[in-house]
C-alpha cells in the first residue's frame, strides 16, 4: 500500500469515527428523555404503561389464568421484548410496557383482550377466539397467478372439529367474525374446511390482512377481560443507573484500550480504534433497530466491548507467530489474518447460531438478549476482520514497520494440562457438588433451591401515597432501606405512578403480619397516610411458559451448535466435549448463585446466555488450533501423538486465552464497582462465570476431547 493511499483511508476511517462519536453522543444524550433520537429503555430504566385488566368471567381456574398470561405476553412483544405480564390477585392481570407514555393508545391497539367470536349467518355463536392457535397476514397466489393478500388461522384440534362441521353445513353463505362487538370480517365459505387451518382471503393490502390477524390473535385468549385502570408509571431505577453504567463503561473501556496498545504496541493502536468504533457502531445499530435497552443490556453490551477485543487478539497472536518463524512483518500481517480467519468464523459463527434460535423461540428477556448477542457479534466481526485491518496496513505504509512494533511470539515449552485432567475434573466436580448440596439444603430448610426473586416468584405489590412528588433517587434512599429492615431482602422494585404522589413498591411475598409491619413502618417514617395504602398478591413476571421457552431455546441452540461443531471438525467428539463444557460452565454459575445467594430474577437468565456464548467461543478457538496440529499429523495417532498435540495447542493459545479474560474482565469488574445494587448482583456471578469459562476452555474441554479421542469411537487412537 503506498503512503499516500494509507494516509487516505485512516483519515477516512478517522473521520468516519469522529461523525459517529457525534451521532452517538446525540443518541445517548437524548435517551431516557423522551426526543426522537434516543434508544427505547425499558420499564427499570425510563418507565412506561401500565395496564391491569379485570378477568369477565367469574372463578377463572389457575390453568386459564396462566394461558392468558402467556399468550397476552405473545401479544405485547410487538410494543417490546422487554414488556411484562403478570397476575394480581385471583382475577387480574397487569400489563407493563415500557418506552410508551400514552395509555389510551396502547388500550385502543388492545381492543378487549378475549372477545372474539365466529358466529353462524343468524348470529348464533359456534367457536371462540381461544380455538384460534395462530393467525398471520400473509401473501399468496391464486390459481390464475394473481397475488393475494391473505389471513392464515391455524385452529385447535377442538377448533378444528368445530369448523369442519359448521364449514361443511354452510358452504356458500358468509360466517362473521366479530372481535369486541364489531363485525371485522364477514368472509363467505368456499369449501368444507376440515384441516384445521383456514385462509381469509379479499384483503386489499398486506397492511390489510396484518391488521386483521393481529385482532384476531389479540382475542384469541382463554378469557374476556376488561380494563380495570391504567397509568403511566416511572422508571423502577433513576439515571444514576444509567450514568454509573455509561461511566464504568467509558473507563472500562479506556483500561481496555491502555491494556492492549501496552500488550500489542502498533496492532493495540488499531484494536483500540476499531474498538472505539465498535462503541459506537453498536449504540448507534440499537437506535436505528429501535432495540429496547434494559438495565441487563446495558450490562450485556458493555461485556460485548471485552469480548470484540477476542478476534483481534487471535490475529496479533498469529502475526507474532509468523514473525517467530523469520517472516517479513508484511508478510506475517497478511498470514495473520487468513490463519485466524477459521477460528473467528467458527466462534461467532457458533454463537450466532445460538442468537438467531434464542430470538427465534425465546420470549420477554432472552429475546432482547438474542437481539443484542446478534448486534455485537456482527459488529465486532466487521470491526476486527475489517477495520483492525485497514488501520494496521495503514499504519505499516506510513513507517511502522519495525518488528519490535509488532513482537515476536516467544517459543514456549508446552505445559501438560493433559496430564493434569483428573485434578481438573475433580476441582470441578467439588465445585458442583457444593452447588447441588446447598441447594438441597436450602430445598429443605427453606422450601426453594435457589434464592428465586420477584421476576420468578410473585410477592407482594403494596401502593402508598406519600403526599409529595418523589424521584426515583429520593425513593431508593429514603423508602426503600426501611422496605429491606422489614422484609430482610434486597430484591425490592419501586416504581412511581406518574401525575400522582402515588409509589408501588414490589417485594418477596409478605405474610398479614409482614404488610401490617410495613404498613406501619412507612406510616411512622415516611409520613404516609395508613389509609392510602394497598397490598395485594403478584405472580412472576416470568410465567412457567415463559421458562419452559428459555429453556427450550437454549437446548435447541447446544443441539444446533453441537451439529454446526460435528460439521465444521468433522468429529462429533470436539462437539460433545465442547457442549459438556458448557453445561459445566452453567453449573458453576448456579453453583455461585446458590452459595452466595444472589437473587435469581431476569438478570440470571442473561448472565448465563452471557457465559454460553462466551464459553463456547473461548474453546472453538482452542478446537481450531487443536484441528491445524492435527492436519500436520499423517496417520492414525497415538494416544501420545494425541496429548502433544493437546498441549502444544492449549500452550500456543494460552495468552490469547489469558488476555481475552483479562479483557472481558475489567469491562465486568468496572460495572461491579461503579455500578447499582441491581447491575452488582449480575456482575458477581458473570465475574465468576468469566472465570470459569476461560477455565473449562483450557482445563476441561481440551481435557474431555482427549479422553473421548482415545477411549471412544470407531477411529479412537492406538495405546
Amino acid at each position: 500500500m503506498k503512503k499516500s493511499k494509507a494516509a487516505v483511508i485512516l483519515a477516512v476511517i478517522l473521520a468516519a469515527f469522529v461523525g459517529l462519536a457525534y451521532y452517538a453522543s446525540i443518541i445517548l444524550s437524548s435517551t431516557g428523555i423522551g426526543e426522537d433520537m434516543s434508544i427505547p429503555l425499558g420499564l427499570d430504566l425510563s418507565g412506561g404503561v401500565s395496564i391491569t385488566y379485570q378477568v369477565v368471567d367469574e372463578n377463572p381456574s389457575a390453568e386459564d389464568m396462566s394461558d392468558t398470561i402467556y399468550k397476552l405476553q405473545k401479544r405485547v412483544d410487538s410494543y417490546s421484548t422487554e414488556a411484562s405480564v403478570y397476575q394480581v390477585g385471583d382475577d387480574r392481570i397487569t400489563v407493563e410496557i415500557p418506552g410508551v407514555q400514552d395509555a389510551n393508545q396502547i388500550l385502543e391497539d388492545l381492543g378487549n383482550p378475549g372477545s372474539l367470536e365466529f358466529q353462524m349467518p343468524d348470529g348464533t355463536v359456534f367457536m371462540t377466539g381461544d380455538m384460534v392457535e395462530d393467525a398471520q397476514g400473509a401473501t399468496a397466489t391464486d390459481r390464475y397467478g394473481n397475488k393475494q393478500y391473505i389471513v392464515s388461522l391455524k385452529l385447535t384440534d377442538e377448533g378444528a372439529k368445530i369448523f369442519g362441521e359448521v364449514t361443511s353445513e354452510n358452504i356458500g353463505k358468509n360466517l362473521p367474525i366479530v372481535y369486541d362487538g364489531e363485525t371485522i370480517s364477514y368472509p363467505q365459505v368456499q369449501s368444507a374446511i376440515t384441516g384445521g387451518e383456514a385462509q381469509i382471503t379479499g384483503m386489499s393490502s398486506f397492511e390489510e390482512a396484518d391488521n386483521l390477524a393481529t385482532q384476531i390473535r389479540i382475542g384469541s385468549l382463554s378469557l374476556q377481560l376488561s380494563e380495570l385502570e391504567s397509568s403511566v408509571v416511572g422508571a423502577q431505577l433513576g439515571s444514576q443507573a444509567i450514568a454509573s453504567s455509561l461511566k464504568a463503561g467509558a473507563i472500562g473501556l479506556a483500561i481496555v484500550m491502555v491494556f492492549m496498545i501496552v500488550m500489542y504496541a502498533v496492532p493495540g493502536i488499531a484494536a483500540s480504534l476499531a474498538l472505539a468504533i465498535y462503541t459506537t457502531l453498536v449504540i448507534a445499530t440499537l437506535y436505528l433497530f429501535d432495540i429496547t435497552l434494559t438495565l441487563p443490556g446495558i450490562a450485556g453490551i458493555i461485556l460485548g466491548i471485552g469480548m470484540a477485543v477476542d478476534a483481534n487478539v487471535i490475529v496479533f497472536a498469529r502475526i507474532r507467530e509468523e514473525i517467530a518463524t523469520g517472516k517479513s512483518v508484511q508478510t506475517s500481517m497478511k498470514i495473520g489474518f487468513q490463519k485466524a480467519m477459521s477460528a473467528i468464523l467458527d466462534g461467532n459463527i457458533t454463537t450466532l447460531i445460538a442468537s438467531v434460535v434464542l430470538m427465534a423461540l425465546g420470549s420477554g428477556t432472552v429475546k432482547g438478549f438474542a437481539y443484542t448477542l446478534m448486534i455485537g457479534i456482527i459488529l465486532s466481526l466487521f470491526t476486527a476482520m475489517v477495520v483492525t485491518r485497514y488501520i494496521l496496513y495503514s499504519l505499516y505504509a506510513l513507517g511502522l514497520k519495525s518488528e519490535k512494533l509488532y513482537g515476536r511470539a516467544k517459543e514456549r515449552k508446552s505445559i501438560d494440562f493433559i496430564g493434569k485432567k483428573a485434578v481438573f475434573f475433580t476441582i470441578s466436580g467439588i465445585i458442583i457438588a457444593a452447588g447441588l448440596i446447598s441447594m438441597g439444603v436450602h430445598s429443605a430448610t427453606e422450601g426453594k433451591a435457589l434464592n428465586y426473586g420477584l421476576d420468578f416468584m410473585g410477592g407482594t405489590s403494596t401502593t402508598a401515597d406519600f403526599g409529595k412528588d418523589m424521584t426515583i433517587e429520593d425513593i431508593e434512599n429514603d423508602i426503600i432501606p426501611y422496605v429491606e429492615k422489614v422484609t430482610g431482602d434486597s430484591d425490592v422494585q419501586a416504581t412511581k405512578v406518574e401525575g400522582t404522589t402515588q409509589v408501588t413498591i414490589k417485594t418477596r411475598t409478605l405474610s398479614l403480619d409482614e404488610r401490617q409491619e410495613l404498613e406501619d413502618t412507612l406510616a411512622e417514617n415516611c409520613d404516609v397516610d395508613a389509609s392510602t395504602i394497598t397490598s395485594q398478591s403478584i405472580s412472576s413476571t416470568i410465567s412457567g411458559e415463559m421458562r419452559s421457552d428459555a429453556l427450550k431455546a437454549v437446548i435447541v441452540s447446544c443441539i444446533f451448535m453441537l451439529l454446526y461443531i460435528w460439521f465444521r471438525f468433522k468429529d462429533i467428539r470436539f462437539a460433545a466435549s465442547a457442549i459438556l463444557a458448557l453445561v459445566h460452565d452453567v453449573l458453576v454459575v448456579i453453583t455461585v448463585y446458590a452459595l452466595v445467594r444472589i437473587s435469581v430474577g431476569s438478570t440470571f437468565i442473561a448472565c448465563v446466555l452471557t457465559i454460553v456464548g462466551y464459553s463456547i467461543n473461548d474453546t472453538i478457538v482452542i478446537f481450531d488450533r487443536i484441528r491445524e496440529n492435527l492436519a500436520l499429523k499423517t496417520g492414525k495417532q497415538t494416544a501420545e501423538e494425541l496429548r502433544e498435540v493437546a498441549n502444544k495447542s492449549l500452550t500456543q493459545t494460552l495468552s490469547r486465552s489469558i488476555n481475552t479474560s483479562i479483557t472481558t474482565f475489567i469491562m465486568v469488574v468496572m460495572l461491579y464497582i461503579l455500578g447499582v445494587a441491581s447491575i452488582r448482583d449480575f456482575s458477581l456471578p458473570l465475574m465468576a462465570g468469566l472465570v470459569c469459562g476461560a477455565y473449562s476452555s483450557i482445563c476441561i474441554a481440551t481435557e474431555l476431547w482427549y479422553v473421548m479421542k482415545v477411549h471412544f469411537g470407531k477411529n479412537k487412537a492406538t495405546k
